[in-house]
């Protein structure tokens, strides 16, 4: 088998294209922009022309099908892409592949009817739009199973009633996919449905919009508290048959996984370079910070870790577009999960501590990263849920031993080998 770490020329080029472009173009809407999501008059003015160009290239959501006006990349490319806009908050939106939208787009195109593509899905992917994924609970977090948002059928229409809690986006979104209990009889995994809800619809009454982290401005708070109170929307926006959104949403996991994952390795890269430009240019007594050994091991550890953590994505979407399926890869998966914020908060930190009182001021992104890193162990799952799924998918390809002693049982393993040797053993002896 021949393994190749080489990206093929043309792809390497639109790469190429893609970091100067991120670099000069978009990376300055961070620092003067709200929220990634706002598609206010203002910010449609600035982001028409960018993506503009990127259509052009031919790099709009790749992730989706030509179909779809996408290029139908595997998870490999798409992680290679991810590495680049995720230095840029704005960068996905400008190519297309902003969370949830991203995500709620491969749901409508799987599983919705021509009538919600053209409603829902066109203006989604033609940018005009975003939308937002409604599903954890105050009370249950992510676990689905404990979910009492309720959908009832009433006639042509579904009635929804409950409270969604963190639902990423639904101030500023046309249209939220809500994942309620619509068969109370059966289990979670069977009764539960996905819905297409207006944000407009009477009785979608968001409580208040939260933020992440303490210091965050009013305007950027966009993780809605929404009480769905009488909610009725029609029949016909339901996705998919009902009772399927377990299914449903497996369709929207792996491969946003992949992506938070690469956009996290470039965030990590960042804080590794802002590291190394200080140890380079901050002189003690004795020269650069950067001739002192613990800030050497600093760096040392970090740039393992880093490309430690890359490579394991890299292999995980390597491995997904080998297969074709997110089950028989989900170990890795969760894997990668796990290691993401332990990577970024490390990386970050000690980045930080060579900044020294710099590093904590908000004259320098470390802060904002540090809780972006805790974002990365609660986002799409919790890490321990996934160390769980980690250990019982590994323990899948061993067993049991019978007896007492383990197979590694020095004595035992030594009267075998003897056993199995004796004839050679014996000769040699007699020969003495």
């Amino acid at each position: 088998m021949a393994w190749d770490f080489e990206t093929e020329p043309e792809f390497q080029r639109e790469l190429d294209w893609m970091d100067v472009f991120v670099r000069d173009e978009v990376e300055p809407l961070d620092l003067v922009l709200g929220s990634s999501a706002d598609r206010t008059e203002q910010v449609q003015r600035i982001l028409k022309p960018l993506q503009a160009q990127v259509k052009e290239r031919g790099l709009w959501a790749c992730h989706l099908g030509p179909e779809l006006g996408g290029l139908g990349y595997g998870q490999l490319k798409l992680g290679l892409m991810n590495e680049i806009l995720g230095r840029s908050g704005w960068a996905p939106a400008v190519f297309g592949c902003q969370a949830p939208d991203s995500g709620n787009a491969e749901i409508l195109a799987h599983y919705g009817t021509e009538e919600q593509k053209a409603k829902y899905l066109q203006p989604l992917l033609d940018g005009e739009i975003t939308s937002c994924y409604s599903m954890t609970e105050p009370h249950a977090g992510a676990d689905p199973t404990l979910f009492t948002t309720q959908a009832v059928r009433d006639g042509d229409e579904w009635v929804i009633n409950g409270e969604k809690w963190f639902s990423s986006n639904a101030r500023w979104s046309t249209f939220l996919i809500v994942m309620a209990v619509s068969d109370p009889n059966v289990s979670a995994y069977e009764g539960m449905s996905m819905f297409i809800v207006p944000t407009d619809t009477p009785g979608v009454n968001i409580i208040r919009n939260v933020g992440v982290g303490s210091n965050e401005a009013e305007s950027h708070r966009g993780h809605a508290y929404i009480r769905y109170e009488d909610v009725r929307i029609p029949a016909d926006h339901c996705l998919g048959a009902p009772g399927s959104a377990f299914v449903i949403a497996q369709t929207r996991l792996g491969g946003g996984r992949i992506h938070h994952a690469m956009r996290t390795v470039a965030q990590v890269r960042s804080a590794f370079d802002m590291m190394c430009e200080r140890a380079l240019s901050r002189n003690t007594r004795s020269g650069p910070l950067a001739d002192l050994q613990m800030v050497q091991e600093k760096i040392a550890d970090s740039y393992i870790e880093m490309e430690q953590f890359r490579l394991l994505v890299l292999r995980t979407a390597w491995l997904i577009d080998k297969t074709g399926d997110y089950r028989r890869t989900r170990k890795d998966i969760a894997a990668i999960k796990v290691a993401m914020p332990k990577v970024y908060h490390d990386v970050v930190q000690r980045s930080m501590q060579i900044h020294g009182a710099l590093g904590i001021s908000d004259e320098m992104p470390f802060t904002n990263m540090m809780t972006a890193a805790q974002v990365m162990a609660i986002a799409d799952g919790p890490t321990e849920v996934h160390k769980v799924t980690i250990a019982r998918q590994v323990l899948r390809d061993y067993k049991a031993v019978d007896g007492l002693w383990p197979s590694a049982h020095l004595p035992t393993r030594r009267a075998a080998a003897r056993e199995r040797l004796a004839d050679v053993l014996e000769l040699e002896v007699g020969n003495l």
